[in-house]
Order: structure tokens, then sequence, then C-alpha cells
């Protein structure tokens, strides 16, 4: 596994890159055929408010999937920490679910798909790269739409149509850690919704 960390408005130490490295083998123990392992350090200056904050990306690709956690802190060590915890927890729900569907004992969530139980979801508002499958979006391909001088702003994003099974949108949903995601059924031929409900279990939503 390739490790590339990358920085902006600060340093990185070589002190950061073998705290990074001593910790990054526990990816390759959780996920299979992975390629490598991208960190992105990025300090904000809030010098008018609680002073600086560092950023921390972390994305994992492997065979056709792209796994991705962030956290902010302090300092980077620490930010780095929150969100390498963020990813190996993503990492370890989805060898679950994959163990779980290709199994097929005791499958959670096919059974409780329905769209007429949605509005009762309690759901917390979401970026819109959650809707457009940001997983597979290109990050320099957006597109940002300002509203006049409302502070509204809408991000767009283009990415590849690639029908797929529920079962393989919920798999994939968890990789991101996502509470929903755009796919093409390939059961309906139809645009739909994989969302997230308590516990294991999930909906969908097609368009007719």
């Amino acid at each position: 596994m390739e490790i590339a960390i990358s920085a902006r408005n600060l340093t990185v130490s070589d002190r950061f890159r073998e705290y990074v490295s001593e910790r990054a083998h526990k990816v390759e123990q959780l996920t299979h055929r992975v390629h490598d392992l991208t960190i992105k350090v990025t300090r904000h200056d809030h010098s008018k408010t609680s002073g600086p904050e560092d950023q921390v990306e972390l994305t994992v690709h492997g065979d056709g999937q792209i796994v991705r956690a962030e956290a902010q802190a302090g300092d980077k060590f620490a930010a780095f920490d929150i969100a390498f915890g963020k990813l190996t927890e993503r990492l370890r729900r989805a060898n679950d679910k994959r163990k779980v569907h290709h199994g097929r004992h005791g499958s959670p969530g096919t059974a409780e798909l329905t769209a007429s139980d949605f509005a009762a979801l309690d759901v917390t508002p979401v970026d819109l790269d959650v809707l457009t499958g940001a997983a597979h979006a290109d990050p320099d391909n957006d597109e940002i739409d300002e509203l006049g001088q409302s502070p509204i702003v809408i991000r767009r994003k283009d990415f590849k149509d690639e029908p797929m099974t529920v079962d393989e949108a919920l798999y994939r949903m968890e990789l991101v850690g996502h509470d929903f995601y755009l796919f093409h059924d390939s059961e309906t031929d139809k645009p739909s919704v994989v969302y997230r409900r308590k516990g294991w279990n999930y909906g969908v939503i097609t368009l007719k």
C-alpha cells in the first residue's frame, strides 16, 4: 500500500510521517486489495476566534472502491487520530456487511426497503455530495451555483452512471460513511436512493 501525504498552509514533519506509517498497516488488515492511502492536511487560521485548527482528510483507494473520512482538531496528530478512527470503523462495518451479503444469513435491511415510511424518518440535513454519490465524483469537476445575494450555495457534481444492485449500493454507502446514496438500480433500471434507518435497517426510494 502506498501512502501519500500532502499539506496546505503548514509543513508536514518527519515525526508526523512516521506517526502515520506506524498506524497505516491497520488499513491493510481491514480491507482487501487496497492500493493507496492519501492524507491531506490543511491548516485553517481562526486567529480572530479560537486560533489555528488542522483538518485531516483520509482517502483509501481499492479495487473500484473509495473510503473517506475527515476530522478537525487543534493539531494534526489529534485530527488524524479522529479521522483514522472514523475510517477504520467504516472499513469494519463494510466488511461486516459484505460478509452478511455473501453469506445471505439473515441479511439485514432488505426486508425493510420501503419508501412509504420515509416521512417518519428522523433525517439530519446532509451535504449535497451525499446525494450525488461523491465517492465516484471528480473533486476537480465541481460546479458551484450562487443564488444572487443569497447565502445559499449549491454544489453540483457529475459522476459515472454505473448500474448496481441495492446490496452493492448499501455496501458503497457504508464505505463512504454517508446516510444516503444515489445509484442506478440494475434490477429496475431506474434512479434510486438508499438511505440509512436505525440500526442495520435501510430504505430505498425509486423514481417512476
